[in-house]
């Protein structure tokens, strides 16, 4: 649509690379059971002085900057990355590249209130040839939505006798006949309106005993939350969980932007309300309700910058520790976005410093930049039915076709699930050999087949037909809290903030944190310490194969997703028994997940 202003300011980064190859080796040694460093982890300011660029290399390219005429030129507190503001003439001109704007051709299916509008880098940037060595990649060129989130719908209420329910408190309360039938099933549940806190605690067996006391989770987002300690404590209210003390909360900004193309905030949204931050602290909360959070709102230019400051900012602390031992960030980064090298030198840090990285897989079939690094912990999504006494009725892997009736015939959507696959990237880590099957970890790359790394690693509860009933205080036409309200939200999303409220809970009254989590993960693969997702078939009762999806009004169409669907070219991943590319090694079993990795962790610290 033309060239961007020439007087409009962006606020970039210029990430910068450490020395990631020595970097790795201490990171695999300080997670590696057996290891004579197991768990002796690195503080930031120590990881900085060993691993990170000197203090001339970081000058170096703030010297640059400066020179082509940036201002605000600052080295961040850890040397990861060098902010430098300016007008899209002098970035364009350091960076030898033109930005533009440019119309999204797919807008219509984006999220509500985003900008169809954006602007962008027309071409790779270009550095000196003396700093090429010294950067990883460069953000805030670009503000483009590439960040996925959560999947959030509104409560619908239960009528229990009622021929108008739409949704069930717990999984096949109601149901609802197919006419005419679709795909062979002709009787199907509904949807949950959102499981409380006391479903999803007893589905993954979490206990009053281990609730993640003394443990800090610290949860990484783009935007920040309408009061979020008065929703949180209304949300415990409501799920008749613990009330949370007010120094077990705390929220902090990273980052800096002064670019009027900042991430749309929430009063600029519409239909959907976005109830990310909330539904991130809570379902830690509901599995942890004794660990302390620490929120982290990151500020960038774009979405993508927002999140990687805020993941930064966790592991740089306040020098002599990380912020958290436990980092949810239950969002995603499509590849080709950002470089995954940027990704992979933070993920390469938070396992040398003990900080575990679980980030959610994406909701949508196949592989993310942040996802698939091997240092992540990659967590995927399940569908998740919690039955009338909150036992697991089943889960399987999140993997929707969705059906839509119009005018008495069925029409197949496509596909929607959770991420996985194998990267072409990264090989095989040593932590996955002999549990991923090989039929699941080849890829080809050069013409040549080897074995990728795989994801996910793990699992949770990600459908939207089987959600988390979240809790948000919105806001007045003046911007003041209002009500509490509920909705339901889902999304691999979800799934993220759940495993990591139960690792915290693992980690109660440990000497040290479990960090890297992997490959501690695998060695107990196969072991009751985990539930195995396992695949629907025709022997698996209708009312547990999908769910229908009634209209919103008399002009819409009725719809159904059958559930654990494994068709291609929509996606080419499986559930399976064992391993599998939808659910990793499963989901956590309760106690015994808890009891499996305290014990691993005990033997190989020495004790």
């Amino acid at each position: 649509m033309g060239a961007a202003p020439a007087s409009q300011r962006l606020t970039v980064q210029v990430w910068l690379n450490p020395d990631v190859t020595r970097a790795a080796a201490a990171a695999d040694a300080v997670a590696t059971p057996g290891s004579p460093d197991f768990h002796r982890y690195l503080s930031p300011d120590a990881y900085t002085a060993r691993f990170g660029p000197s203090a001339a290399q970081a000058g170096a390219v703030a010297a640059w900057l400066t020179g082509r005429g940036l201002t605000g030129v600052q080295v961040d507190a850890g040397r990861d990355y060098v902010s430098a503001r300016g007008p899209v003439s002098a970035v364009e001109s350091a960076f030898q590249v033109r930005i533009g704007r440019y119309r999204a051709r797919a807008a219509a299916s984006g999220p509500p209130g985003r900008s169809a509008v954006f602007t962008s880098n027309d071409r790779e940037v270009s550095v000196p040839a003396p700093l090429a060595s010294l950067v990883l990649g460069v953000t805030g060129l670009s503000s483009a939505a590439g960040t996925s989130r959560s999947t959030t719908t509104p409560t619908l209420p239960s009528r229990a006798a009622a021929k108008t329910a739409t949704c069930s408190r717990y999984w096949a309360q109601h149901a609802h006949a197919l006419h005419p039938a679709y795909k062979g099933l002709t009787r199907v549940s509904l949807p949950v309106c959102g499981y409380s806190a006391a479903q999803l605690r007893a589905a993954y067996g979490a206990t009053w005993r281990d609730t993640g006391r003394g443990q800090t989770v610290a949860l990484t987002e783009s935007t920040e939350p309408t009061a979020m300690f008065r929703t949180l404590t209304a949300y415990a209210r409501s799920n008749h969980l613990p009330l949370p003390r007010r120094s077990q909360f705390r929220q902090v900004q990273a980052g800096a932007c002064q670019a009027s193309s900042a991430v749309t905030d929430r009063a600029a949204q519409s239909a959907t309300v976005d109830v990310e931050a909330e539904m991130d602290s809570e379902a830690v909360y509901a599995m942890a309700p004794g660990a302390n959070q620490v929120m982290v709102v990151g500020d960038g230019c774009d979405e993508d910058q927002a999140f990687l400051n805020a993941a930064s900012a966790v592991l740089t602390g306040d020098g002599h520790r990380p912020l958290a031992s436990i980092a949810s960030n239950s969002w995603q980064i499509p590849l080709g976005v950002v470089s995954p090298w940027i990704v992979h030198a933070i993920d390469v840090r938070a396992a040398a410093e003990g900080v575990g990285m679980y980030f959610a897989s994406g909701d949508t079939p196949g592989l993310t930049v942040t996802d698939s690094d091997p240092y992540a912990v990659a967590v995927g999504g399940t569908t998740l039915g919690i039955g009338a006494a909150k036992n697991r009725v089943f889960e399987t892997g999140w993997s929707d076709d969705f059906g839509s009736l119009d005018g008495g015939t069925w029409s197949d959507l496509g596909v929607s699930g959770g991420g996985g696959g194998v990267s072409d990237v990264y090989r095989q880590p040593s932590y996955q050999k002999g549990v991923v099957p090989a039929s699941m970890a080849r890829v080809k790359v050069a013409h040549k087949t080897v074995l990728g790394r795989t994801v996910p690693d793990i699992a949770a509860d990600a459908d939207p037909d089987t959600g988390m009933l979240t809790g948000y205080t919105d806001t007045d036409s003046h911007g003041n809290p209002g009500r509490y309200r509920t909705v339901s939200s889902a999304g691999t999303s979800l799934a993220t903030p759940l495993v990591a409220g139960l690792v915290a809970d693992a980690q109660q009254g440990q000497k040290s944190p479990y960090g890297f989590i992997n490959p501690l993960l695998y060695r107990r693969a196969r072991a009751q310490a985990f539930h195995d997702a396992l695949p629907t078939s025709t022997s698996t009762p209708q009312r547990d194969r999908a769910a229908y999806i009634a209209p919103d009004d008399a002009s819409s169409s009725a719809n159904v997703d059958i559930f654990d669907a494994q068709k291609r070219p929509d996606t080419e991943q499986v559930t399976a028994k064992g391993y599998d590319t939808m659910t990793g090694i499963g989901t956590p079993n309760g106690a015994a997940f808890i009891a499996a990795l305290r014990r691993g962790h005990w033997i190989h610290s020495g004790g």
